[in-house]
């Protein structure tokens, strides 16, 4: 019986001879005094779907609008397919934007909206209906042609901007925060109507978003930003598994972070003391780390097993008491208080309906982990 063909890798990032469609060069950008971009350069390749993150004002978006021709980089160059975009006005760049707005005209129908960039383009006139007709199949909304946008739901309005974004084909889709006016259910569901979108145009799509949840879902890659400067860039598996920094641990997800020194004890091994009266911890780091050398252990809560007796096969255990409790649906989260006052999160998942809990508040119990569990942070 013949196997199934494996889905090739998307990586053009790891093949040296793959050419970025975008390419940030030293970029930076003053508004007077103010750095907002400071010294910044990317490669972004064609197909990918790219996530800047980051909290507010840490220049995520004033990238994108120097990217869209609204900005002009003070130093620095940006490169679109090899094309320096300096002198490049807004209206005649290959890229297209979706703000967060959506921006739909609110006397004009569905079909129009979709219409209205097209008939202002050179596209020939007979070629304009079909190409609305394909952009509304593929946001599956060809029966909502004739209403206009108040008759509509925000998460097919959010559609329709997307497909009036994609009608001119652009090289480069720019989407600013573009699921913040959705609830949290419909933006999680649009979220992958977006990926499925992106995967059947092949147009690369470049987002904008705060929110940690959505840029790793959505993205092929995630750049973290923090004032002005990238962090890091990486996948999203990479980037919640191997943060480079204190930062981008604690910015991305859930995490215990636990200031001590380190020593060498074998081959990538650890010992990092961190509490009077608390074992060290085992740990491993692929970076060569000198005896005595401050550092940061970051571990997630879910890597952390909690249980009444003390674990024999684990190389981590260290003993509290439940301080609190969080019941999320899916997943416990047990805020447990250690004798010299550290306080960890271990988290278990729910994979039965519950009766009753296996640990109350106030309980004794061992927090346990792998010496692979977490990560050694130098800063």
């Amino acid at each position: 019986m013949a196997q199934p063909a494996s889905r090739p890798v998307f990586a053009p990032w790891n093949d040296p001879a793959a050419k970025p469609l975008i390419q940030f060069k030293s970029v930076t950008k003053k508004f007077g005094e103010f750095v907002a971009i400071d010294d910044v350069t990317i490669d972004i390749f064609a197909q990918e779907f790219f996530a800047l993150l980051g909290p507010s004002g840490c220049g995520k978006t004033t990238l994108m609008r120097m990217l869209a021709g609204f900005e002009r980089p003070t130093k620095g160059q940006i490169l679109l397919d090899g094309k320096d975009l300096a002198d490049v006005p807004p209206n005649r760049r290959e890229t297209n934007m979706m703000f967060q707005s959506y921006a739909l005209f609110p006397h004009l129908s569905v079909w129009e909206n979709i219409a209205f960039g097209l008939k202002r383009s050179p596209m020939p006139k007979g070629e304009i209906g079909p190409r609305v007709e394909q952009m509304l199949k593929l946001v599956r909304l060809d029966k909502f042609a004739r209403r206009k946008p108040h008759q509509i739901s925000g998460g097919q309005r959010q559609r329709v901007a997307l497909a009036r974004s994609l009608a001119k084909a652009p090289k480069l889709l720019l989407l600013d925060e573009p699921l913040g006016a959705l609830d949290k259910k419909l933006r999680q569901d649009t979220q992958f109507e977006l990926m499925d979108i992106q995967e059947k145009t092949g147009t690369t799509f470049l987002i904008v978003t705060h929110d940690q949840e959505e840029a790793m879902t959505v993205a092929s890659r995630v750049a973290v930003m923090d004032h002005g400067k990238m962090i890091q860039i990486d996948t999203p598996d990479r980037i919640y598994e191997m943060p480079n920094s204190v930062y981008v641990a604690d910015f991305i997800g859930d995490v215990n972070i636990i200031k001590g020194n380190a020593k060498p004890t074998g081959e990538g091994r650890f010992a990092i003391s961190w509490a009077e009266g608390q074992p060290d911890i085992a740990a491993a780091s692929g970076a060569g780390i000198a005896a005595g050398t401050p550092v940061h252990f970051a571990i997630r809560p879910e890597k952390i097993a909690i249980s009444a007796d003390k674990p024999a096969d684990r190389a981590n255990a260290v003993k509290g008491r439940i301080e609190d409790i969080a019941y999320l649906g899916n997943i416990s989260t047990y805020k447990v208080e250690l004798a010299n006052g550290a306080m960890i999160k271990a988290q278990v998942a729910n994979d039965r309906r519950l009766a009753r809990r296996t640990f109350s508040w106030d309980d004794m119990v061992w927090l346990s982990f792998t010496d692979t569990a977490g990560v050694i942070l130098m800063k």
